[in-house]
């Protein structure tokens, strides 16, 4: 069976709604055969689960708060403690190059909400995602101030979009 892993960090209720709408997007009745696996990000920090989890997903969704204009702390170390086990490359200077190994090609897609800025949250998961050969699934869903409807719809979308693109 696929597994799409949804990778979060609840930092507000903003963000746990968008989780909630996504992952009523990914368990959409119409969609069969994709086991919907949701990790909190802090779990990589206290050794709950490791770069296996990621390796055995099909697909991956992301959804982190903007903070100072970036990915959420703990996201940033799910890809910080992952990246090269699940074959990321770095080059001669320590950037990322395009590696991927075994997780090459997979679909991905991210959700961002902040209170003044998404842009630099979401061009760091994607710039990460790119580095390990992963292809982006839909527009990234970036969420300002409070959510709106059109937020979760489009959360909900985009879970929905992902489950849908692995079922075989």
């Amino acid at each position: 069976m696929a597994v799409l892993l949804v990778i979060h960090h609840c930092a507000t209720d903003n963000i746990k709604k968008l989780v909630d709408a996504a992952l009523a997007g990914a368990h959409d009745p119409a969609i069969e055969g994709v086991d919907v696996n949701s990790v909190s990000a802090l779990a990589w920090a206290t050794g709950k689960v490791d770069e296996v989890t990621l390796k055995r997903a099909h697909g991956y969704l992301f959804i982190t708060p903007a903070n100072f204009g970036y990915m959420s702390g703990a996201l940033k170390h799910v890809f910080d403690s992952t990246f090269l086990k699940i074959g990321g490359a770095l080059d001669e200077e320590g950037n990322p190059s395009n590696g991927g190994g075994g997780t090459r090609n997979r679909p991905y897609g991210v959700i961002v909400h902040g209170r003044y800025d998404t842009e630099g949250a979401v061009r760091s998961v994607e710039s990460i995602a790119g580095a390990l050969g992963w292809k982006k699934a839909g527009t990234a869903v970036e969420s300002l101030g409070e959510v709106t409807g059109e937020h979760l719809s489009a959360a909900r979308e985009l879970g929905g979009t992902l489950a849908a693109l692995l079922m075989k």
